[in-house]
């Protein structure tokens, strides 16, 4: 299966309309063999675009019957940075049990998890998970695939984000030799103790130039940069296992490193 995410990433990489959103999150819906996936983002000015595989006539539902005001996963993500499933979500009013029967009736699985995703200006966006199966199997899909989920929803934001209409290109800025080591490190699923370790540093040190990394690649957080620095081909790391202090080069995906960690 990392092979086959490999290859959705690298071509929705090269996908030049936001149609390549809806073809990779099918594909991905299909690798990772679960009922189903979304991706939907809104602008500052209330710009909407989605993408996902959830049946159009749940998609018209949920917009006649206005359920983005009470819809948990929405309400609860908004307020969170972190991914999160959908058990540990407020389920308890009378309006969100009943939103939860309508959805399950539609079609949707009784479990998800959800990436909360935080743009510029404003932009907040939603990527999902979803299928229905029992707590265990949920459980372990999860703990299986949370890290590689991440860098996959960065990366449909990223990619919405690049074709969003009207946005300017931001200006690049270079990394220093010792920010690209960093990042590739922990592209590779380095610990940052293990980073510092390699890179004969202190842990304050290495969080000095991830900090810097991040606001030279205009990034959230680290998994961010990453992400930022992969798709721009700035990090280029080798699949093969490195001695530490070894010299850093070749390339990876974030699939690939996903699924060694």
């Amino acid at each position: 299966m990392a092979s086959d995410v490999e290859r959705i990433l690298a071509e929705l990489e090269q996908s030049e309309g936001l149609e390549g959103l809806q073809t990779a999150i099918l594909a991905l819906r299909d690798a990772y063999r679960i009922d189903h996936m979304v991706y939907h983002w809104v602008s500052a000015a209330g710009e909407q675009y989605g993408c996902g595989t959830y049946a159009d006539d749940w998609v018209q539902r949920y917009v006649s019957e206005d359920y983005l005001r009470i819809d948990p996963v929405v309400l609860g993500c908004f307020q969170r940075f972190h991914p999160v499933d959908w058990k540990r979500l407020d389920w308890s009013s009378k309006a969100a049990r009943v939103f939860l029967k309508d959805a399950l009736a539609h079609g949707l699985g009784n479990q998800g998890f959800s990436i909360p995703i935080r743009g510029p200006n404003g932009q907040f966006a939603l990527f999902t998970a979803n299928h229905r199966c029992d707590d265990d199997t949920w459980a372990a899909f999860c703990e299986a695939h949370r890290r590689e989920l991440i860098l996959v929803a960065h990366y449909f934001n990223e990619k919405a984000l690049d074709l969003e209409p009207g946005r300017a290109p931001q200006p690049a800025q270079s990394l220093s030799p010792r920010e690209l080591e960093t990042l590739t490190l922990i592209a590779m699923g380095y610990s940052r103790a293990q980073v510092a370790e390699t890179l004969a540093i202190s842990e304050h040190t290495l969080r000095a130039y991830i900090e810097s990394a991040r606001f030279k690649l205009g990034a959230l957080n680290t998994t961010h940069a990453v992400v930022r620095a992969l798709t721009r081909g700035m990090i280029v790391v080798e699949g093969a296992e490195r001695a530490q202090g070894a010299p850093l080069s070749g390339a990876v995906t974030p699939a690939t490193q996903a699924a060694r960690s």
